[in-house]
């Protein structure tokens, strides 16, 4: 099995790196193919089975999604294929039409979803997070300059019960199109969400997997589930 994590030298807010860290834990066979900013990403020639890519600051988004463009059509590609992704916090807004400046200008996104994000640089909004993916009930954070418009209603990740959804007049958290997960949620979201990261692994193709930490990790949830919720 091999894992990409895509410029995991700028792509690393929150902790959200170690989502990797934990998913290698679990899955101790897996092939972490780290892909800094200035290479060319291993999907592009290789068969991978996930690809992940974390929050970073906004003055990176322009020069991710400028080394992104040229593979625009593969991604789509593996998107339709079922490839795995697991895309966190502001990085779920490469993958839109675009991302709006106070000032109202434009920076183009890979347009493969239709959402398009607004920066206010002056206000960060911080929150915390429940919500529901299927049968699977998501705990997390978020924090963030940007809110997410757009149409989600028939591709969301997750129900919000508690916070936000896209924006703060939605209940509809994230992006969820064949196995691509792009979500605010922040945690890092595998740790804090052991059932749905069993879930993950089984859509990767491990059967009965055990989880690294099972019993800390779902006594946790459990309660930081019963807290929030409160």
């Amino acid at each position: 099995m091999k894992i990409e994590m895509l410029y995991p030298e700028v792509c690393n807010l929150f902790g959200d790196i170690s989502n990797i860290k934990y998913l290698k834990h679990c899955v101790p066979e897996a092939e972490i193919i780290k892909t800094d900013i200035n290479s060319e990403p291993a999907f592009v020639t290789q068969d991978v089975n996930m690809i992940y890519m974390g929050p970073m600051p906004e003055n990176i988004q322009e020069m991710a999604i400028n080394k992104l463009k040229p593979y625009t059509e593969r991604i789509k590609e593996l998107i339709n294929r079922n490839v795995v992704f697991l895309v966190t916090g502001n990085a779920v807004e490469i993958f839109g039409k675009y991302i709006e400046n106070e000032d109202g200008s434009k920076i183009e996104g890979l347009s493969i979803f239709d959402i398009y994000a607004k920066r206010n640089m002056m206000r960060r909004h911080n929150s915390t997070y429940v919500g529901t993916y299927e049968d699977i009930e998501i705990v997390g954070y978020k924090s963030q300059f940007t809110m997410a418009y757009g149409d989600n209603e028939k591709n969301y990740f997750s129900k919000v019960e508690r916070g936000i959804g896209l924006n703060e007049e939605s209940k509809l958290e994230g992006i969820k199109e064949n196995n691509f997960i792009g979500t605010y949620i922040i945690g890092p979201i595998l740790i804090l969400n052991p059932l749905f990261t069993r879930k993950l692994i089984s859509i990767l193709g491990v059967k009965n997997a055990k989880l690294a930490f099972e019993q800390e990790t779902m006594e946790a949830y459990k309660q930081r589930l019963l807290e929030l919720k409160e």
